[in-house]
């Protein structure tokens, strides 16, 4: 079903109704206070009886008080519609957010969905209160008040009546030029978030570079676009309010006039104008309003707009009907060739893997190693060629019924600001002695332990208070913890010594001989011992066997050797 804002609304319609209710009762009460003064006065008080006064005075104060008691209700419940319509639309977009594929993500830009979920849900959070307190009370006033005018002074109400064309026409203009100002200020506005967040992320490496001029620089050309923007929808938006009101007085300067010319020729009683007078002052402030329901309508409408694009964002990742398995492998990739938005990065691709092997990817930066990992976790699915696991093609299989056989070290993974036991768990159902045992394997058990208070521990932003290969070894201890059939190491060895790098892989294969492990890596030591090595160049295999095979029948992989010893990489 395609979402809309109308959804969400749609769950709260009793209290909608119930609040829209009780604001037009209250602005119907306000709109008969003139009309009672009008009558108090000219009818009532040249009588001379007190009783009557009094009597028509408390009919006015039971207006104003239902008038106040009536707002004041309405715009509690309009506060409770706002609030839990937003709460709702925020959280499934957030959902929404975690189910798009990878593609998508690339298409939208994270910065895109952060403002997504921070700053258009604010502005759909200030239209839907708005449009509840001043969407019903404003136009019910405008209308109500030019309706209510010629029930008091026709001639008058004409002369008012002259100017509402021009009043909806400054409207219409400059609303539907608004919702396009704003959309383009939305867009800039993610491209400042970015910024950053990308400076905000590298901050240490920005300072130890000296390009803190040159980033304040940068960023201060993206504001000022930020400011143009911003400067152009506020220019287009804040000339409805001086438009409006200056043709609303050029129409109360000409019912003065005309309405003290009436009274002086005894045309019209000073009751009536005085209530004239209050329901022009009336429409006056219901157009002012009007014009800034129009601002907050025209904010709201562009971000409702970004929201639903989200929500109703339909994965490509389609999962197809279950299949018989062809073969025991327990991998295959079948001549895969896939790209990045047309940007070749892996091509006619062939290799398997069995369980319990080992198999290692080597390659220059850029020859598509990361991608193979992308594609094995079907972050992205193939052009053309199919990868199977367990026989069966993987689009088979549900995102969740895939990943929960993975356990996956990804190149730029991350640590939360949590205790260590906590990022080890991820959220997932593993006991403390799995957790102390996968530490073990991983290497990281000894200096947790050496930690005062051991894995309850609390991580610093991004594990500053761990070194390199610490962060990297609890990684590892997380991707072992959920005994996983596949491990994915995607460059995850990096920040290790030689002799802690070839410990944890004869750890890893003395005590999971059933697994089957991936090892991406930049150094040849790191995957030479593998069952299986795959040379990559530029997306394509250009070697795939042994160590010793690749030494004898691959150039590229006997250079990388070379290149690496021969500087002393190598030990």
């Amino acid at each position: 079903m395609t979402k809309s804002l109308k959804t969400y609304l749609a769950k709260h319609k009793k209290r909608l109704a119930w609040g829209l209710s009780v604001k037009v009762l209250s602005t119907i009460a306000e709109l008969l206070l003139p009309l009672v003064m009008a009558h108090l006065i000219d009818n009532i008080a040249p009588l001379k009886d007190y009783v009557l006064v009094l009597l028509w005075g408390s009919v006015m104060l039971l207006f104003a008080v239902i008038a106040w008691i009536g707002n004041v209700v309405a715009n509690r419940s309009a506060s409770k519609v706002a609030r839990d319509v937003t709460e709702n639309l925020r959280n499934d977009l957030f959902e929404s957010t975690l189910k798009l594929s990878a593609s998508q993500q690339d298409r939208v830009t994270v910065p895109s969905l952060v403002s997504r979920l921070s700053s258009d849900t604010y502005n759909v959070h200030n239209m839907i209160g708005m449009m509840q307190r001043l969407g019903v009370r404003a136009p019910l006033l405008l209308i109500g008040g030019v309706a209510l005018t010629f029930t008091v002074e026709p001639v008058l109400a004409c002369v008012l009546l002259a100017v509402v064309p021009l009043l909806t026409l400054i409207v219409i203009f400059i609303s539907s030029r608004g919702v396009r100002l704003y959309t383009a200020l939305q867009k800039s506005t993610d491209g400042m978030v970015r910024k950053v967040r990308d400076d905000y992320t590298l901050i240490r490496v920005i300072k130890a570079l000296s390009r803190t001029e040159h980033e304040n620089r940068q960023f201060d050309i993206i504001n000022k676009d930020v400011v143009k923007h911003e400067q152009r929808a506020g220019m287009v938006m804040g000339a409805s309010n001086p438009l409006l009101s200056m043709f609303l007085y050029l129409g109360m300067t000409a019912t003065v006039l005309i309405g003290a010319y009436r009274v002086n020729a005894g045309h019209a009683l000073p009751g009536a104008i005085i209530a004239f007078t209050s329901y022009f002052t009336v429409i006056l402030n219901a157009v002012i309003s009007v014009s800034r329901i129009f601002v907050n309508l025209t904010k709201g409408t562009a971000s409702a707009k970004r929201i639903c694009e989200i929500l109703n964002s339909a994965s490509p990742l389609t999962v197809l009907p279950a299949q018989e398995a062809e073969q025991n492998c327990l991998c295959r990739f079948d001549n895969v060739t896939f790209s990045y938005n047309g940007n070749p990065a892996i091509k006619n691709l062939s290799f398997t893997l069995e369980r319990g092997q080992s198999l290692g990817i080597i390659g220059a930066t850029g020859s598509g190693k990361s991608t193979v990992v992308a594609l094995l976790l079907r972050l992205y699915d193939p052009d053309s060629g199919n990868i199977y696991i367990d026989g069966k093609d993987i689009r088979s299989y549900t995102p969740k019924q895939l990943r929960s056989r993975i356990g996956v070290v990804l190149q730029n993974d991350f640590l939360a600001t949590v205790s260590v036991a906590d990022n080890i768990r991820f959220k997932r159902d593993i006991s403390d002695d799995e957790i102390v045992q996968s530490a073990k394997y991983a290497g990281a058990h000894d200096f947790i332990t050496a930690k005062e208070q051991g894995y309850d521990t609390m991580l610093t932003s991004k594990g500053a208070n761990f070194s390199g290969g610490q962060k990297q070894r609890i990684l590892i201890a997380r991707a072992l913890a959920g005994d996983p059939e596949m491990l994915i190491l995607d460059d995850s060895s990096s920040a290790l010594d030689y002799r802690t790098d070839a410990q944890l892989r004869r750890t890893l294969l003395d005590n999971f001989p059933d697994t089957a492990i991936v090892m991406v890596a930049q150094r040849i030591s790191s995957i030479r011992f593998a069952d299986k090595i795959l040379v990559m160049k530029e997306g394509r295999s250009v070697g795939f066997g042994t160590d010793s095979q690749l030494m004898q029948q691959c150039p590229e992989y006997r250079e990388i050797y070379l290149s690496q010893t021969e500087s002393g990489g190598e030990q």
